[in-house]
């Protein structure tokens, strides 16, 4: 998996009305060398009520929405918190970013990891006790706190799950790379192999 050093997570909230989904929530977390560094997080007033429970379920409230700005100014400022930085999401591939470009804004060739596919990947190994492959599930498994449902914390848990699978990735390469170089290394290695031949 590609260590990125300077890049965006982002997150939305969206509810459908019939066939048509609007977004109600726009959030994302600049991480630097590891670190978070800026976020940008706003709602979005729709035309539409919130139902009751998608306002459970994210916490955000009709006052929220109607105080908030129109989707065209989100998706300005969105684009300008982004710039060209690299992207990452979970499973964003399958609303998330649709749901952009129904908006005007599209960022798919900025989009270079998709968090959930490279958990999906590595279930067996780094994730065999987590209790499915929903983000928050990934983020209590490691650990990481934050409430779901609401796009702020989700982009800042999708960060912190990349830097952590980044973290075992690379924990398990140094202990390859390290056996490997003690088998190298040691004077007694190929004594078995010695052995064998004179059999």
């Amino acid at each position: 998996m590609e260590r990125l050093k300077d890049y965006i997570a982002f997150d939305l909230e969206f509810t459908s009305f019939e066939e048509d989904s609007q977004i109600i929530q726009v959030s994302a977390v600049r991480f630097k060398q590891g670190q978070e560094v800026a976020h940008f997080d706003s709602f979005v007033n729709t035309d539409h009520a919130i139902p009751s429970f998608i306002s459970g379920l994210t916490g955000i409230t009709l006052d929220q929405i109607q105080a908030a700005p129109k989707i065209d100014t989100v998706m300005n400022e969105f684009k300008d918190f982004v710039g060209d930085l690299p992207l990452i999401g979970y499973n964003a591939l399958k609303s998330d970013l649709p749901l952009l470009k129904a908006n005007n804004l599209d960022l798919d060739a900025q989009y270079q990891i998709d968090v959930y596919e490279e958990a999906r990947n590595r279930r067996d190994s780094y994730l065999a006790g987590s209790r499915g492959l929903s983000l928050q599930a990934v983020a209590n498994y490691f650990k990481i706190k934050g409430r779901g449902h609401n796009s702020l914390n989700d982009a800042r848990m999708t960060a912190l799950v990349y830097e952590k699978l980044l973290e075992l990735e690379e924990n398990e390469s140094y202990l390859q790379q390290a056996n490997q170089e003690l088998i190298e290394n040691n004077p007694f290695a190929n004594l078995s192999a010695l052995f064998s031949a004179d059999k």
